[in-house]
């Protein structure tokens, strides 16, 4: 017979899981669909919010917002309303949440030589977001029998039978960690859009592979995150040259905007006191 404690368990697990119902019957169907896909995003979203430090600045949002929008308006209609977020942390990293959610670490900015790389890695995020990776990753997990383990950890969690463990097993980042983890032909796809869509929104998309090469010729023998957890990045290096070898590239794109870049990384490290980054 249940005790009193395992029924008190039971009940705030049922009241708790109310407030995850878009997460647990995403786990419940077979395919994610466009409207499950932004109601997942909208489910953790603000839970990874919560878990990571923002900058709020407003001129420093819009620069990153306003690229992302450039890129957006060169790909043409979508299904999700897309938001950009700056997360102030030095590690060279950037990731996308299900439904449009992107976003970069100030570490990108500041590593970053110029505009041309940092739109490189947006578009990188976009192309994720745009291809519906992360849909592909759920159906997979769900056909492997992750999800329901997820789900099945979930209820153990709410139930009060994991403790301190509850916030990182099941919460917003990992989740984003879980839907972050692409396979090689996933991110051949996001480069190859991003190598694609960069000059349609005048950016000079040789950004893209100068910042893999940048940061593997400073990461040594340990690379970055954000190349240690997308896999072979030697080959995407390669055929991201390749591709824009193959291009017939308008005159005039850009890899500069005027000095605008480097008064946002200006402005970075004095709001974040950060010293990290490209002098």
């Amino acid at each position: 017979m249940p005790t009193n404690s395992s029924r008190r368990r039971r009940a705030r697990a049922l009241r708790l899981g109310v407030l995850s119902t878009p997460l647990l019957v995403l786990f419940a169907c077979a395919t994610m669909t466009v409207d499950q896909e932004r109601d997942m995003g909208e489910s953790v979203v603000h839970e990874v919010r919560s878990q990571v430090r923002l900058v709020h600045d407003k001129v420093v949002r819009d620069y990153v917002a306003d690229i992302g929008y450039e890129i957006l308006d060169a790909t043409g209609p979508q299904p999700f309303d897309y938001n950009f977020y700056v997360v102030e942390d030095d590690q060279i990293n950037a990731f996308a949440l299900p439904g449009g959610h992107i976003f970069i670490h100030t570490g990108v900015i500041l590593n970053a030589r110029n505009v041309s790389e940092l739109a490189g890695v947006i578009g990188h995020e976009i192309g994720h977001v745009e291809r519906r990776h992360i849909a592909r990753n759920y159906n997979k997990m769900r056909a492997g029998g992750i999800a329901q383990q997820i789900l099945t950890t979930a209820g153990g969690l709410y139930a009060g039978q994991a403790g301190a463990a509850a916030g990182s097993i099941f919460g917003g980042m990992a989740v984003a960690s879980v839907v972050n983890t692409f396979t090689r032909e996933a991110e051949r796809e996001a480069d190859d859009f991003a190598v694609a869509t960069l000059p349609r929104a005048g950016y000079d998309p040789n950004g893209l592979p100068t910042f893999f090469q940048t940061m593997m010729n400073e990461g040594g023998s340990r690379p970055p995150e954000f190349l240690s957890s997308h896999p072979s990045t030697e080959n995407r290096l390669a055929d991201t040259r390749a591709a824009i070898t193959a291009l017939d590239l308008p005159p005039g794109l850009k890899s500069n905007d005027g000095g605008k870049f480097e008064i946002i990384q200006r402005r970075v490290r004095l709001l974040t006191g950060s010293g990290g980054g490209r002098p």
